[in-house]
């Protein structure tokens, strides 16, 4: 297939596709699925072999959030049954990690609802960074806090966070459709701040919404813009009790190929099976880990996930192998020279120092 060899090549020399090759990507047809799957997968072993990172998530505050995002059970108004409390203690979450850790997760991530952190906030979640780090010295911290404010990237990046989540969600032109209380322009702005401040950023999408192709490719190629180092890739739990409880619109098939998709556009991205792998993608969960090179480990935030024990059967059993604490994640060119490096040739197409 022409566009599957192009895609590759291109994938190989961290190329940006076309916006009609990424859509075409997502129209293939279902007899086309494994080609597709396999041309994707030489790129992904290309830029991180058969490794897969583990991450576990840990939930430092939940429920109660006055933002309106229609996907989730924590916003404002939400009826789904979900778990509130507010933060944990420092110890509490570091005790938490520990069972991460011990099932090989090299990242935690730590979130907590909420528009956005008060400075506080950001001194309680410092504290909890140097607790996790005091009992894991060699465990990476994402944090997941929401907007942030000027100088608060900073901050944890002094903290001791290694990276920041923010996630982009949907495409600029839908946005407006599943929140109102913020916009996607302050989405970008966080991450940028993340980039800004040294942490390495985190930013991906959720799919399932009742976006079109042509929004699921806008998102990814604004994603690739701003070039973040994780790409997580959601797929909607549709929530009784939250607006979107009856977008039950994704099969296992179109999961694979946005999968693919996003790994063409982002070749050199640690893209990561995030939320609702398990409920969208089911059974074909295996072939999902020649596309992806991350998954997280364990629950959620308000969702339960596939038991750890599971998981790692699941990754040796498709042939692959958990990435150790040793071993650096990402290719060469992204982690020398940091953040203002790399820009050079973000987006483009150029290797890093062109």
């Amino acid at each position: 297939m022409d566009l599957l060899n192009t895609l590759v090549d291109k994938g190989l020399r961290r190329e940006l596709p076309t916006r009609d090759e990424a859509l075409a990507v997502l129209a293939t047809a279902d007899d086309e699925l494994l080609d597709v799957v396999a041309a994707a997968g030489k790129v992904r072993r290309h830029w991180f072999g058969r490794r897969v990172k583990l991450n576990y998530l840990i939930n430092l505050k939940s429920g109660l959030c006055p933002e309106d995002c229609s996907y989730c059970s924590q916003r404002l108004g939400s009826k789904a049954e979900i778990l509130k409390y507010t933060w944990l203690k420092p110890d509490e979450a570091a005790q938490a990690a520990a069972a991460g850790v011990a099932g090989g997760a090299k990242r935690v991530c730590l979130v907590a609802s909420g528009r956005g952190p008060t400075d506080r906030d950001v001194d309680r979640v410092s504290e909890t960074i140097a607790a996790v780090k005091g009992e894991h010295g060699d465990v990476e911290v994402c944090a997941c806090l929401g907007l942030l404010s000027d100088g608060q990237a900073s901050r944890l990046k002094d903290a001791g966070a290694d990276a920041y989540n923010h996630n982009l969600n949907t495409s600029e032109s839908t946005y407006k459709d599943i929140c109102t209380t913020h916009d996607y322009a302050d989405r970008v702005e966080t991450v940028q701040q993340a980039q800004q401040a040294g942490l390495s950023a985190c930013s991906g999408l959720i799919a399932g919404m009742g976006e079109s192709d042509e929004d699921l490719v806008d998102v990814v190629f604004g994603l690739r813009e701003m070039d973040p180092d994780s790409v997580p890739v959601n797929f909607l739990i549709p929530f009784e009790g939250t607006p979107l409880a009856g977008e039950w619109n994704l099969t296992p098939q179109r999961c694979l190929r946005i999968l693919a998709m996003v790994r063409f556009v982002c070749p050199d991205a640690e893209v990561r099976l995030a939320g609702g792998r398990e409920v969208q993608l089911r059974s074909m969960q295996p072939l999902a880990l020649h596309l992806a090179n991350s998954i997280f480990l364990g629950d959620y935030l308000t969702s339960e996930g596939q038991a750890g024990k599971a998981d790692l059967e699941m990754i040796a059993d498709a042939g692959f192998e958990v990435e150790g604490a040793d071993t650096t994640t990402l290719p060469e060119h992204r982690t020398d020279g940091l953040v203002s490096v790399r820009r050079r040739g973000a987006g483009t197409g150029l290797p890093p120092n062109a």
